[in-house]
């Protein structure tokens, strides 16, 4: 794997888990709404743009288990971390939604 395939997975991982961060958000202000529905609609379209980052994620991983020497470079860290704060951010979320609807 060349540098700019490694930068252009690297990309893809940050693009979808920022767009999944984003929908995560809109589902905070659904609830904030009491719109438990939508916020329950945004948290799967926000899965859905995890699974494509993680999906270029396992790519590499997949490369690399078939003995693919990857350089990581400080782009990957960054795509890395944007992923899982991404993920816990979404769990966290999930929570969250369960709790507003006890309150409400």
């Amino acid at each position: 794997m060349n540098q700019e395939e490694l930068q252009v997975a690297a990309f893809e991982i940050i693009l979808n888990s920022g767009n999944s961060r984003s929908i995560v958000h809109e589902a905070f202000d659904a609830m904030r709404e009491g719109d438990f529905e939508l916020a329950e609609a945004k948290l799967q379209e926000s899965n859905e743009e995890l699974l494509k980052a993680h999906q270029a994620q396992t790519k590499l991983l997949q490369e690399y288990a078939g003995g693919t020497e990857i350089k990581i470079e400080i782009i990957m860290v960054h795509a890395q971390d944007h992923l899982m704060t991404t993920m816990t951010l979404r769990e966290v979320a999930l929570e969250m939604l369960e709790l507003y609807k006890k309150i409400n």
